[in-house]
C-alpha cells in the first residue's frame, strides 16, 4: 500500500469515526500536511481549549511517525513553546500499526497525564511535581488566553 493509499484511508476513518475530543484533516489539500484539533478534557486545565496541531506525513510513514507539533501554544512539561512534543511513539516507540488517531488519543492522554520524569520543560516538570495547584492554574490561564475561541 502506498504513503498517499494509507492516508486516505486514515482520513476517511477520522471522518467517519474520529477519536472523542479529537479531529483532523488536510490542510489546503495536500494529504502530506493536516491540522487536528484536541479540545482539553473536561475538569483539567485545558477544559474549554481548542487546540491546533500541524501533523506532517514522509514518503516513510507509517514506518516512520508523522512531525507532529503544537500550533496553539500550552502550558506542559512535556509540551515547549515552539509546539513540539516529548513523547515515546512521536520517537522510538512508534509503530507502523499506529494511526493518526491513536496519535491523537496518546497526545490527550499526555495532556491529562503529563509524564513530569522525561520532561522537555524542566521548569514546569519541577513546578507540576512541587505546586501541582500553581501547575494548574499556569495551564488554566495559558488555556484562557491561547486557546479560548
Amino acid at each position: 500500500m502506498s504513503v498517499v493509499q494509507r492516508l486516505k484511508i486514515e482520513l476517511l476513518e477520522m471522518q467517519k469515526d474520529p477519536p472523542v475530543n479529537c479531529s483532523a484533516g488536510c490542510l489546503n489539500d495536500d494529504i502530506f500536511e493536516w491540522q487536528a484539533t484536541i479540545l482539553g478534557a473536561k475538569d483539567g486545565p485545558y477544559e474549554g481549549g481548542v487546540f491546533y496541531l500541524n501533523l506532517r506525513f514522509s514518503n516513510d510513514y507509517p514506518f516512520k511517525p508523522p512531525h507532529c507539533k503544537f500550533i496553539t501554544k500550552i502550558f506542559h512539561p512535556n509540551i515547549n513553546s515552539s509546539g513540539i512534543i516529548c513523547l515515546d511513539i512521536l520517537k522510538e516507540n512508534w509503530s507502523p500499526a499506529l494511526t493518526v488517531g491513536k496519535l491523537l488519543l496518546s497526545i490527550c492522554s499526555l495532556m491529562e497525564e503529563p509524564n513530569p520524569d522525561d520532561p522537555l520543560v524542566p521548569i514546569i516538570a519541577d513546578l507540576y511535581k512541587k505546586d501541582k495547584e500553581l501547575y494548574f492554574l499556569k495551564a488554566i490561564e495559558y488555556t484562557m488566553h491561547y486557546a479560548t475561541v
